[in-house]
């Protein structure tokens, strides 16, 4: 049994209901509406009303009609209504770096950063971004990624294509804001379905911050590769790394508590038996810190040493980049100063 029509005043109805009605009309009479020119948003409410709607009586639709007739008869003049409309209305009137800080300004008021949108993806939801893009653009999204989850998308790359993304990085340093804004906005488009500052690490810093909290394997494979392939830009990142390795020569030895009193005791434990087992370079940076502590909390570390038995190559790397970041957040606080490389 069909519904029985109802008759409801058009003051009584809320505006969206309206559209909705105007829009099934128009429908109804074969008209080609550009309904995808409205945002998202906009679609999405006139679908859901058009869903709602029931039985609409003759009285009803036709002061519906009028009602919106006569609004579209007044209307002298129609503005964008939107910034984003109102900044492809002006597209190539005014210039990219005005467009860029508007962008941002909006996207800062509204929340709807795109970055914001691309860099909550896992590190394996990267995967698909790195086949399709260019390694420029690979790499301005591993500078925008927190150092630990670019690290992690570096480790899940082959080899080569992790090579020539980390050295994309040297042709990032002169990019414009507005041009990472675009970016921002396709990513989030095409890989999660505003504006951004510049870079203000240089290339070098920000590819030996990621390669800093790499395994070593990985480390040492994209910076014999960055040698080999831009030697002065290799040679730059290579200064710029930190590892356990350079800790003698780096950390001063009146830094060493100061760092301590940062890193957690198991940690430093399996970083310290790991060295030891290893030998080297490694073995060195481990006794500077022996040394260089109190005599107490250093027997007491020995002990400690000698019963956790072999450390597994995993966990041990993991104590070392424990402690690795313990120094350089000390340092970037200003606690302590790290040495310099040729600085004699």
């Amino acid at each position: 049994m069909a519904t029985a029509p109802t008759t409801r005043k058009p003051a009584s109805l809320p505006r969206s209901r309206k559209a909705a009605m105007v829009v099934q009309l128009l429908l109804r009479e074969g008209d080609d509406l550009p309904l995808s020119d409205l945002p998202e948003d906009a679609q999405m409410r006139l679908t859901k009303e058009l869903g709602a709607l029931d039985i609409i009586d003759k009285k009803t639709l036709a002061a519906v009609a009028n009602e919106f007739a006569n609004e579209l008869s007044d209307v002298a003049l129609t503005a964008p209504g939107s910034m984003e409309a109102a900044l492809k209305s002006l597209d190539g009137r005014i210039s990219q770096t005005a467009t860029a800080r508007l962008r941002e300004e909006a996207a800062a008021r509204s929340g709807s950063d795109p970055w914001a949108l691309v860099l909550e993806l896992a590190p394996e939801d990267f995967l698909p971004m790195t086949e399709a893009e260019s390694p420029e653009v690979v790499a301005i999204v591993l500078s925008k990624l927190p150092t630990s989850k670019a690290a992690s998308l570096l480790g899940l790359m082959p080899g080569e294509k992790a090579r020539r993304i980390a050295y994309a990085m040297s042709k990032t340093t002169d990019i414009r804001p507005d041009a990472i804004a675009r970016i921002g906005a396709g990513l989030a488009k095409y890989y999660c379905g505003a504006a951004i500052s510049a870079f203000s690490e240089t290339a070098e810093e920000r590819i030996g911050s990621i390669l800093n909290s790499s395994p070593a394997a990985t480390r040492d494979l994209l910076l014999e590769g960055l040698l080999s392939e831009d030697p002065a830009f290799g040679e730059s990142v290579r200064k710029v790394i930190f590892t356990f390795e350079d800790i003698p020569a780096r950390l001063a030895a009146l830094d060493v508590p100061k760092v301590l009193r940062d890193i957690d005791q198991a940690d430093l434990i399996k970083a310290l038996a790991f060295s030891a087992t290893v030998g080297g370079p490694a073995a060195t940076a481990a006794d500077h810190l022996l040394n260089n502590m109190s005599t107490r909390m250093a027997d007491n570390l020995r002990e400690e040493i000698a019963e956790c038995g072999k450390i597994k190559q995993v966990d041990g790397e993991t104590a070392q980049a424990a402690v690795i970041s313990a120094v350089r957040g000390a340092a970037d606080s200003g606690t302590i100063t790290l040495v310099i490389e040729d600085e004699e």
